[in-house]
């Protein structure tokens, strides 16, 4: 949105609403990106509550909107909207999972994750949760998600190397390092 520049997009909004342009889908999605990346938590309401009923209940917009809840530190309207969602998919779990995390509620968010149809999951969802404990300190819930993932992903496995980084078990951290190099090539962001 602009490069980044949220307010940008605020004034070009205002400027429509002087020449009775009605944004359309996209142009709130826009809007709704730029509110993410401000987090003024008083733009974000004045946006939403402009957003036509047609558009708020379609499901890329409740996705984006659980998305600029949480990142704007309003986890129950993130939960609203959430449970407004009628056909949950992966995007929906995903960016309410990321909201909890955001917030400081891991355990909510390990507690969705496992109420998250199996099928639904992703690597993102993995690494939202595995975050999602990480910054709350659920070493035991981060482990057992770790240890019933199948495919550990190179950003699985540097979530995992920052959880344990985070709880100063840096001996574990090391070999968990080590024991992804062995068969791949050493990544230099699971030392950052």
């Amino acid at each position: 949105n602009l490069n980044g520049e949220s307010w940008k997009c605020f004034k070009i909004f205002e400027e429509m609403k002087e020449k009775d342009i009605i944004p359309g889908e996209i142009a709130w999605n826009i809007l709704i990106g730029a509110c993410s990346k401000s987090g003024m938590l008083h733009h974000c309401q004045y946006i939403v509550n402009q957003i036509p009923l047609n558009i708020q209940n379609k499901i890329r917009m409740q996705n984006a909107l659980i998305d600029m809840w949480g990142k704007c530190g309003s986890i129950e309207n993130a939960k609203n909207v959430f449970n407004l969602v009628v056909d949950r998919d992966t995007i929906t779990y995903n960016a309410m999972i990321n909201a909890f995390g955001l917030n400081g509620m891991g355990s909510q968010a390990a507690e969705l994750y496992r109420e998250m149809p199996n099928n639904l999951r992703d690597h993102v969802s993995q690494i939202c949760v595995l975050n999602a404990c990480s910054h709350a300190g659920l070493l035991h819930e981060a482990r057992t998600i770790f240890n019933e993932i199948s495919l550990k992903t190179e950003s699985i496995i540097t979530t995992m190397v920052d959880c344990l980084s985070r709880l100063f078990m840096f001996d574990e951290a090391q070999k968990l390092i080590e024991d992804y190099e062995k068969t791949n090539t050493p990544s230099i962001v699971m030392y950052s």
